[in-house]
């Protein structure tokens, strides 16, 4: 679940009506799984956190709960002395403990609508990290690059490989889900757009991907740009795969997942668009649906009472309606500011104000009030439209049917729904490869092959 609503990673959740505040000590080492089982009525859940720290000392983390097929779900991770909190705002869950001593455990209540509950977590080293790492060298050139979004001023780098043998070749830039990600989009040890690149260079595709802004190499501030302003970013790696002698000009793409997917089609509506783009779990309901959608449909996953999430969609939909409806962002941070204290007594007054601000922020306006089918009617190169049918933040209904509602003008648009798969494009676990022992998390072999055979279906039309 990248990072990736990922910038919703960065943004508190609407539910820290719940979060308590200790005072900062020197913040303890968090890399790691953190494993632990959550006592329920009828028996118990194993809970698996996947902590990864990011450039600036912030984290990244997300939640497994494999019993209720909950996988790669967003968490926001907050350091309060040796007090750690995880807060799960799809499942309008968190999870408040601390650390002992010898940095292994953590003892702490896991709350949700409708359950309290005490929790321990234990560390474990994550299968990525044990023995030595060692990377064979691909059967295909790869080149670390550089280039500049002139309108911005934004320096961009990140990895362009390309196929073995005399080209041009179909090529494509890949566009990553919200919030700061590296150019593989690397969740713990899952990498899709490192695995999707692969796949697609080893087999006659040449592939750009690039760290987001703030991110790797790449200039700018992480995880602030709107969906609108991010297109610059794609027109601009368009622009400079156009210089290259390797690349086929008229079969030059987008690949984008999640919002990236929403960012492609607005390239495409564009002057100098991609001659063709293939959506991974991209919106079609507006921001706000969204939000609210992805939380009743992540609590009712959890098992949780519908009275309890009715409850938690009301205190929700006040809440967006205070942002959206209050334009003066003072005014509009302290009303928000001042409902999440009324919620709960025990917040203090700084941790409700950082809420606000967060909740208030352009980029979160923007994303409450985008409509991803509004520019859709002028989209007219050929559109391959993926979703999963497992992905519980972009569900395949209604988003799938909106986007190709949007489209209908456009007569080059595939849509399908791929069975099992979920918002990071993974595939049931219970197909996933098992390497040293354990499972490990791959992109969908499916959805691989399917993106692989349209875009060569697309070059060999012309």
């Amino acid at each position: 679940m990248k990072q990736r609503l990922l910038f919703l990673v960065k943004c508190l959740s609407l539910l820290l009506l719940t979060l308590g505040w200790v005072g900062a000590q020197a913040a303890p080492a968090l890399d790691g799984l953190w494993k632990g089982p959550l006592k329920v009525p009828g028996g118990q859940w194993e809970v698996i956190f996947r902590v990864v720290t990011l450039t600036g000392g912030k984290y990244f983390a997300t939640l497994d709960v494999p019993m209720q097929k909950v996988a790669r779900m967003n968490v926001d991770v907050q350091l309060h002395g040796d007090t750690v909190v995880f807060v799960a705002e799809e499942a309008a869950s968190q999870f408040v403990g601390r650390l002992a001593a010898d940095g292994k455990h953590v003892e702490g209540t896991w709350q949700q609508p409708g359950l309290k509950a005490p929790m321990t977590l234990e560390y474990s080293t994550p299968p990525a990290s044990t023995g030595a790492k060692v990377r064979l060298t691909p059967p295909y050139r790869e080149e670390e690059v550089t280039f500049t979004n002139i309108p911005v001023d934004l320096r961009m780098a990140g990895m362009f490989t390309v196929p073995p043998g005399k080209g041009p070749f179909p090529a494509v830039v890949l566009v990553s889900d919200a919030g700061a990600q590296d150019r593989d989009a690397t969740v713990g040890d899952y990498r899709p757009m490192g695995a999707l690149a692969d796949f697609l260079t080893r087999r006659g595709i040449a592939v750009l991907r690039v760290d987001d802004r703030g991110v790797g190499q790449s200039g700018g501030t992480p995880a602030t740009a709107t969906t609108a302003e991010l297109v610059s970013d794609v027109q601009a790696a368009l622009n400079f795969l156009r210089a290259r002698p390797e690349v086929d000009l008229a079969h030059l793409g987008v690949i984008g997942h999640g919002e990236g997917g929403n960012v492609a089609l607005l390239a495409a509506a564009q002057p100098l668009p991609p001659a063709f783009v293939v959506t991974l779990a991209a919106h079609g309901l507006p921001g706000r649906d969204i939000v609210v959608q992805q939380q009743a449909n992540t609590l009712r996953s959890l098992g949780t009472d519908p009275a309890q999430i009715e409850a938690a969609t009301k205190r929700q939909q006040a809440m967006l309606d205070i942002i959206q409806q209050t334009q003066d962002n003072n005014q509009a941070q302290a009303i928000v500011a001042n409902m999440l204290r009324q919620n709960n007594e025990a917040i203090d007054q700084a941790t409700a104000q950082v809420s606000a601000a967060e909740l208030t922020s352009p980029r979160y306006r923007h994303f409450l009030s985008f409509n991803p089918t509004d520019k859709l009617t002028g989209v007219s190169c050929p559109v391959l439209l993926l979703h999963g049918t497992a992905d519980t933040y972009a569900a395949v209904e209604p988003n799938l049917t909106l986007l190709a509602k949007g489209l209908k003008n456009n007569k080059n648009v595939v849509s399908k729904k791929l069975p099992g798969v979920n918002h990071l494009f993974q595939s049931d676990p219970a197909e996933w490869p098992i390497v040293a022992g354990q499972q490990r998390e791959t992109f969908s072999p499916q959805a691989q092959e399917m993106i692989r055979e349209w875009i060569i279906g697309q070059a060999k039309k012309q």
